[in-house]
């Protein structure tokens, strides 16, 4: 029981500041680096490579905005890294059903 998972996508999402971050974009719709840094305890030149890293992964998507790059959601690509992650959970429950009735049938016999 093997659950194809996108480990490029899921190191992206393991960093809580990403996570964060795509919440704020979530709320928002769309933010740059500038107005991220403003509610993040990181620095602009940290929030833009922690974007870089969401990019690269798919999970926003970058307009020209002035100077600066807007970001946005892709919300297919996170629709994407939600649906694996409750196929992962799937798969961990059928493991622990399997373990629960090993040790039942353990316990039974012994």
């Amino acid at each position: 029981m093997t659950v194809a998972v996108d480990d490029d996508l899921w190191s992206a999402i393991g960093d809580p500041t990403r996570r964060r971050m795509l919440d704020l974009l979530l709320a928002s719709g769309a933010g740059t680096a500038t107005s991220l840094s403003e509610q993040l305890p990181v620095t602009r030149q940290a929030v833009a490579k922690h974007l870089g890293v969401l990019d690269r992964v798919g999970l926003v998507q970058a307009t020209p905005a002035g100077r600066e790059r807007r970001y946005q959601v892709d919300e297919v690509q996170l629709g994407r890294a939600v649906a694996q992650l409750g196929a992962v959970g799937n798969a961990w429950d059928a493991r622990l059903r399997r373990i629960k009735q090993i040790a039942e049938a353990i316990q039974k016999n012994g």
